[in-house]
């Protein structure tokens, strides 16, 4: 069997600190061969900076995906290119830097990790159904394949776990920053959550300020999204994976404070 973490959005350097703190203990406690960390927001404002980025592979992540976020940031476009650990959905355009796919080579087993993007709320990117069924047409893909689905609509996600259903040996969802209370083993053996929530400020609308956000809903005003400081959390999800058929056989959801 083979443990593989995956981490929810962590929002700005105070969830990078946080992180930093926690992932390695809860590496060795929970005996994790493969980390995935979501690091779309890791730049304070948002979006990933090669300093975020180092800092998430130093703390213990050993595969960083993101998302709607994934450009927001010029500084990040090289590493996309340059770091093959560093992900962007597959459904953005082949012009886009960066790829979303990458297989991890543990040794004893390699590991496919998939990042995608959903289209409802979203952008208008390739359906993520058709660009899934191209990915795993890959030559030479493992059967161990884990898939980081970032989407805002709880349908969406929930319908691409059933599309890919004994295909994937897992499907995380991130985006939403609110962990979901979800997460199982689907009926022909991939491993599933919604949503793995976020690491970083606990009193927070999504790690940002309350009286920020209340403030863009109330007047409609442009604001920069200050990161809320205080306790904060860590979550994710740990699927156990068999290394013989590819199929998850535990899931377990967690939250660190």
């Amino acid at each position: 069997m083979i443990n593989i973490l995956c981490v929810g959005d962590v929002v700005g350097s105070i969830g990078c600190l946080f992180l930093r703190k926690h992932l390695p203990v809860l590496k060795r406690q929970k005996a994790i061969d493969l980390c995935i960390v979501n690091g779309e927001n890791s730049a304070d404002g948002n979006g990933i900076t090669p300093n975020s980025l180092r800092h998430l592979l130093d703390s213990g992540a050993d595969v960083v995906t993101t998302g709607n976020h994934s450009f927001r940031r010029r500084e990040s476009y090289a590493c996309y290119d340059s770091q093959e650990c560093l992900l962007r959905p597959a459904n953005y355009p082949n012009a886009a830097p960066g790829r979303g796919l990458y297989i991890a080579d543990l040794g004893r087993v390699r590991v496919a990790v998939m990042n995608l993007m959903g289209t409802v709320y979203m952008e208008s990117l390739r359906s993520p159904f058709e660009t899934l069924d191209a990915l795993l047409e890959t030559p030479g893909l493992p059967k161990i394949r884990i898939l980081d689905f970032h989407a805002e609509a709880t349908g969406e996600k929930r319908a691409l776990g059933f599309y890919a259903d004994g295909r994937l040996s897992a499907q995380f969802g991130t985006h939403t920053h609110v962990p979901t209370a979800d997460e199982g083993i689907l009926p022909k053996g991939t491993g599933y959550i919604s949503d793995v929530g976020m690491t970083g400020t606990i009193q927070s609308v999504l790690g940002v300020k309350p009286e920020i956000i209340i403030g863009r809903y109330t007047t409609k005003m442009p604001a920069r999204f200050d990161l809320a400081t205080g306790p904060c959390k860590l979550d994710c999800v740990i699927f156990t994976v068999d290394e013989g058929d590819g199929l998850c056989k535990g899931v377990e959801r967690l939250t660190l404070t």
